[in-house]
């Protein structure tokens, strides 16, 4: 990694920083150590400042920015302390689109919070790398290089390709990287520590489809799921009883936006709990002998969930779409002398593939 100065920058005396974009959050860190120092939520509440500050301010304390003119009047909140308080008028906007930035204020909203509330460190003593997606747009990337040197004044910025880097966590420098994303799942074939953008492949089904089928599974089955927030108290009911809870005096002017971004969190920790994927396909009578998963709903009902909880998944791996089928198309567009080690090297990452059962599957 080098700077603008010339000089060289790397080992674990420096303090690199990582960023890793996603739809579903933003990782960060240092590089030297194992974990990120934090996994962000990809979503910022907008909305209208209680105070509008003079000119001259800074970005106040706590996980809130605020604009510093009178001409936007606008709060930002970021993070789960900030972003799951119920608040009036508060929009929640993403500033990912198909993979990679699209709404760079937004992003530069979250620089700013991962610089004073995560590093707590000037900026311009971290180099810093970030990962993108092979589809990223040249536009992007200069973009993105443009904000860090002239704003952050990063004494050193790299770009690389998340599947290279999931490659190499692997000890891999060759390898048929398959990533399980929110958004999307891909396919991306390394071949000595360089993606191949001509073989990549990939495919609209990824998390957040499962949780779409999650969603569609509960209301079918006649549950009332109810986001969390929304629950004063409950009282212990036996498995299957209808629900009893008191509702909370909630706010006026809570935006739909927020209402389902908190909705959808709610659906994400059912799949979570309850997801799970079959060794082959899915099979009723196999999957009936599987003992069950028990989950509870913010509102108290609770149930086990048996053979529709492998029902679930099988969007993950449709014929056309899944990642099996994604795996075989990045494979056969590389050279035949390459796909022997490429078999040999399947990595897997992304949240999709934390699910139960779905590297057996892939297997």
């Amino acid at each position: 990694m080098s700077g603008p100065n010339g000089m060289l920058y790397g080992g674990d005396e420096i303090g690199a920083l990582v960023f890793d974009p996603g739809h579903h959050s933003l990782r960060v860190g240092y590089a030297q150590e194992d974990t990120p120092k934090a996994d962000i939520p990809a979503v910022i509440g907008v909305g209208p400042a209680t105070h509008i500050p003079e000119a001259e301010e800074k970005v106040p304390d706590g996980n809130v920015t605020q604009t510093s003119t009178k001409k936007d009047e606008l709060r930002y909140y970021i993070d789960v302390t900030e972003l799951h308080v119920p608040r009036p008028n508060m929009e929640v906007q993403t500033y990912m689109k198909d993979g990679q930035v699209d709404n760079w204020d937004l992003f530069e909203k979250m620089l700013d919070y991962c610089y004073s509330k995560v590093i707590r460190s000037p900026s311009e003593h971290h180099p810093a790398l970030f990962t993108e997606a092979v589809w990223t747009t040249r536009p992007a990337r200069e973009k993105l290089a443009e904000l860090l040197f002239e704003k952050y004044q990063a004494p050193a910025f790299f770009l690389v390709k998340n599947a290279v880097l999931a490659a190499f966590a692997n000890g891999k420098s060759t390898a048929l990287v398959v990533d399980a994303g929110a958004s999307q799942t891909s396919a991306v074939p390394v071949i000595d520590g360089y993606a191949l953008v001509s073989a990549a492949v990939r495919s609209p089904v990824g998390g957040d489809h499962l949780v779409a089928q999650a969603k569609h599974m509960v209301t079918n089955a006649h549950i009332q799921m109810l986001p969390i927030y929304s629950i004063a108290s409950k009282e212990v009911i036996r498995e299957r009883e209808r629900a009893r809870y008191t509702l909370k005096t909630l706010p006026a002017g809570l935006t739909n936006t927020w209402q389902q971004y908190m909705l959808k969190r709610q659906y994400e920790d059912f799949v979570h709990c309850v997801a799970q994927v079959s060794e082959s396909v899915y099979d009723e009578r196999t999957a009936a002998s599987v003992p069950a998963a028990h989950y509870e709903f913010p509102g108290g009902y609770h149930q086990d969930f048996g053979p529709e909880r492998f029902k679930l998944t099988e969007c993950l791996f449709e014929q056309s779409l899944g990642a099996p089928h994604l795996v075989c198309a990045a494979a056969a567009a590389c050279d035949a002398d390459a796909r022997a080690a490429l078999w040999g090297a399947v990595v897997a990452c992304g949240g999709g593939a934390c699910t139960g059962g779905w590297l057996e599957r892939l297997s």
